[in-house]
């Protein structure tokens, strides 16, 4: 690809547009379609697109493979963190958000965004480590 320039500009133009909107969906997921899992599967595709069009290495060069592989665990203990806080206190059960604010609205608002950013997380990686394991199998 390295001689269609017109794919490579028009993918450096929209790029920039494309991870802004991830976090629009994610931050929208309260108010109406949208969240977590769908503002992960944006930013994969965001860099699936960069991988297709500059090249694989110049993809893991931005989000190395070991990287992505810590970052799938990591979005999983983020999620089982957020309701560790309200069981460990004696405030609440599992996944009770009511420690993280100081009414019921407040608290669920910062539970449901530590909840989604450990979505967002685990979605991404698991997408963009799906695509390395699918672009190495044809390089051996």
């Amino acid at each position: 690809m390295k001689l269609d320039l017109i794919l490579r500009v028009g993918a450096k133009l929209m790029l920039p547009f494309i991870l802004i909107f991830a976090p629009y969906v994610h931050f929208h997921g309260d108010y109406g379609p949208g969240g977590g899992f769908q503002a992960g599967v944006i930013i994969a595709a965001a860099f699936i697109l960069y991988a297709i069009i500059f090249g694989l290495d110049a993809a893991r060069h931005i989000a190395p493979q070991g990287l992505v592989e810590r970052l799938v665990p990591l979005g999983v203990l983020i999620y089982a963190a957020a309701g560790l806080p309200a069981m460990l206190t004696g405030q609440g059960r599992y996944l009770d958000y009511g420690i993280f604010g100081h009414d019921f609205l407040h608290a669920h608002e910062w539970g449901i965004l530590i909840v989604e950013t450990g979505v967002i997380t685990t979605v991404a990686s698991t997408m963009l480590a799906i695509f390395y394991a699918f672009a190495d199998r044809g390089r051996q």
